[in-house]
């Protein structure tokens, strides 16, 4: 969080200051004001008695989130003057922390003082937005209104569900956006295992005719009316349903974008959104691993797999692996794999337990579903927990609960979406992902196709013939 602490001294009573800041209609907690522009405001504490109040932001397009000011007055002795003290906390990306603290700081916070004090001296005690959200909110509507039309584009569909082949390039036209939308260029497309259970019917949400994929990062073309926090120009990545991300331009809920920040670049943004917040999400929030538990990772050299070992890693758990090759061995042990173990999906237990002495591992996750389920089950230590995130090899099919009891263990079936739905944990969870990328986790693609080569893309990814991430380049 950010926090920026300022103070002036107004030339006028303390009554006469406060009546123009606490213009929160009948002052109840939760009233809310707008100013002209997209800017709301929330009245969260307010005390008459000792002239202080506290408001956040709930609707701003600037990247101010969490925005939280408290006020305070207070008389001045000498002479009838306030002294008025203004705290403003919020969060936002890291690489506009500095720009943002600077604004809040002079364009806000300044500005703020400048106008109630000229407010005051003409007489007219009404309370007013800060100027810089106000400017950048005209410039937001303005860029709304100024937008660029329908436009062109090629886009994957898939007439029908079946294999690779039914990913066709078509061309398509891509209105301006609705309301709450945005209308986003993109540059990369990342592609997941989830796709090809879209492209398949094996999940219910493509209805053909359709565009497969959930994950992409570009740059925003214009937003539709009701958007904040996000402008044309900004770069953008998401990871969300609805499916759509296979193409060049498309519109998306601006509740699903994150702002990427500048020291990543598209590519690595698209390749990791997905795979990234998953890992995210399996280490800290679904099992909270701890220094010094034993991990099992499945598929260790794929997308999420790579991910898995490096943060788990990073964290202080020994980390074991399941790989298809030697070579993909070699590359999960470069990336923070302890102990890889070469197997296609089975097999793998013995190995297991002779890497932990028996004891087994305090969790498993588990992408690959029915056919590594029961010995997965069986690498377990005692109250271990088994995370089935992903069926690669087909769902698990009906089983007894009561096998769980044999060792305390837990399952869990986890779905991202759940856990990235409000938008202020995505962001948390974004950010945190940025910040591991920024901090050394490798997350860049290993694959790249062309758009037009998403069959390619899905044979290869199925014949697991790919490692790490793969991106699609419209």
């Amino acid at each position: 969080m950010v926090e920026i602490v300022r103070s002036t001294v107004i030339d006028a009573p303390i009554e006469a200051v406060w009546a123009a800041l606490r213009d929160f209609g009948d002052g109840r907690i939760g009233a809310e004001r707008n100013s002209e522009g997209p800017v709301r405001e929330k009245l969260l504490e307010l005390d008459e008695r000792n002239f202080s109040l506290r408001a956040c932001l709930l609707e701003t397009p600037l990247p101010l989130y969490g925005y939280v000011s408290q006020i305070r007055l207070r008389r001045v002795t000498d002479g009838d003057a306030t002294l008025w003290q203004w705290r403003s906390n919020f969060a936002t990306t890291a690489d506009r922390a500095d720009e943002m603290a600077e604004l809040v700081a002079e364009d806000i916070q300044a500005a703020g003082f400048a106008a109630i004090r000229a407010r005051l001296d003409r007489g007219r005690p009404a309370a007013g937005a800060p100027t810089a959200i106000l400017r950048v909110a005209r410039a937001s509507s303005a860029a709304t209104q100024a937008s660029h039309g329908p436009i062109e584009t090629v886009a994957i569909v898939v007439a029908r569900h079946g294999g690779p082949e039914v990913l066709e390039p078509q061309r398509t036209t891509i209105l301006p956006p609705g309301p709450g939308h945005v209308r986003v260029r993109q540059s990369a497309i990342g592609i997941n295992y989830i796709d090809v259970y879209c492209r398949t019917g094996a999940y219910p949400m493509l209805s053909p005719p359709g565009t497969p994929g959930m994950e992409a990062a570009g740059q925003i073309v214009d937003v539709g009316e009701g958007v904040v926090g996000f402008l044309p120009g900004d770069r953008v990545a998401y990871a969300a349903p609805p499916v759509g991300a296979y193409a060049g331009v498309r519109n998306i809920a601006a509740d699903s974008l994150v702002l990427v920040p500048s020291g990543i670049d598209d590519e690595t943004a698209a390749a990791a959104m997905l795979k990234g917040m998953s890992a995210e999400y399996l280490l800290h929030r679904v099992h909270r691993v701890a220094a010094g538990q034993t991990v099992l990772v499945h598929s260790a050299a794929g997308g999420v797999g790579l991910l898995l070992c490096q943060w788990a890693k990073k964290l202080g758990a020994k980390v074991v692996g399941t790989v298809s090759s030697e070579d993909k061995a070699r590359l999960a042990r470069d990336h923070g794999c302890d102990y890889p173990v070469v197997s296609r999906g089975t097999g793998f237990l013995k190995a297991v337990l002779d890497t932990t002495n028996g004891k087994g591992c305090d969790v498993v996750y588990d992408g690959i579903g029915r056919t590594s389920f029961a010995e997965s089950l069986e690498a377990l230590a005692m109250r271990g927990h088994l995370v089935s995130y992903g069926q690669a090899s087909g769902a698990l099919g009906a089983f007894d609960p009561a096998i769980l009891s044999s060792k305390s263990a837990s399952l869990t079936r986890p779905v991202l979406f759940h856990y990235t739905a409000d938008p202020q944990t995505l962001r948390a969870m974004a950010g945190a992902l940025f910040a591991a990328i920024e901090a050394g986790l490798r997350a860049a693609p290993r694959q790249r196709y062309a758009l037009a080569e998403a069959a390619r893309a899905h044979r290869e990814l199925e014949g697991r013939r790919t490692v790490g991430a793969s991106i699609l380049i419209p």
